[in-house]
């Protein structure tokens, strides 16, 4: 039988053990498991997060390999969550695991957010399906940190959170932004502030260039725009994982205070 006192021992003396025991209770939400959200749940599950709640339909791919926590040789072809839930289940044995096996969309997200979370991290990659997942959190009061993109970098150190409305340099969170202004009535008003936390870097992107070589001018008739298997940015591990480690330390922090 596991010693989770043992195991977890390290979380108390750096959060407390009255912040552990509140980890231990909670419930968050991961939605999107690849570069960024596999990383973010592996924190979660090494920090004694009682219950996870798993969102994504992709399965592993040889492509993933290079970024994400739960792609190896011996995962290809698994279902994300599942080589996830696997992961959480010798980490902490503990941690009661949910998974959903869809992609969130504006008809599917109340029926997935409703289910009495602590905390939702949203690393998806789709710029409407994220708006709407935004604008649902907001107007239910559901606590959300929202992650922009993660491709096409390599500087872990560029970055940044601050208010949705106030990211820079992330094509992603700008689309987000402007989807959210236009059709579900979010401030219009550069100077008024969303009040949704997002994690976001100052790094400029750089391009594949169909030649073997990156540009940080994005190509003529490029479609890159997310770290898709069969092309989109390139990504480094160093980066995606930093995205995810920062997103649940964040949701750490926040439940370790209340």
């Amino acid at each position: 039988m596991a010693d989770l006192e043992r195991r977890f021992g390290g979380v108390d003396r750096v959060y407390g053990a009255s912040a552990r025991r509140r980890f231990e209770r909670a419930h968050v939400c991961v939605i999107g498991l690849g570069g960024v959200g596999s990383w973010a749940v592996e924190a979660l599950a090494r920090s004694a997060i009682g219950e996870l709640t798993l969102v994504d339909l992709d399965h592993v791919a040889e492509s993933n390999i290079n970024r994400q926590i739960q792609a190896t040789s011996q995962t290809l072809g698994l279902a994300k969550g599942e080589a996830l839930r696997q992961r959480i289940a010798g980490i902490n044995p503990a941690c009661r695991v949910h998974l959903i096996d869809d992609f969130i969309t504006p008809d599917n997200l109340a029926d997935i957010l409703e289910r009495g979370y602590d905390h939702v991290i949203d690393c998806i990659d789709n710029f409407r399906d994220k708006a709407a997942l935004i604008a649902h959190c907001r107007r239910r009061r559901i606590a959300l940190f929202t992650v922009g993109g993660a491709g096409g970098m390599t500087d872990p150190l560029k970055l940044k959170i601050t208010d949705l409305s106030r990211s820079r340099q992330d094509p992603l969170l700008a689309r987000t932004r402007k989807l959210l202004r236009q059709q579900y009535g979010f401030p219009v008003n550069p100077d008024r502030r969303f009040s949704v936390p997002a994690l976001w870097s100052e790094e400029t992107i750089v391009y594949p260039d169909g030649a073997g070589n990156v540009t940080p001018r994005k190509p003529r008739g490029a479609a890159a725009s997310g770290l898709n298997c069969a092309g989109g940015f390139g990504s480094a591990v160093v980066v995606t994982a930093s995205f995810g480690f920062a997103a649940a330390a964040r949701v750490l922090s926040r439940i370790a205070r209340n």
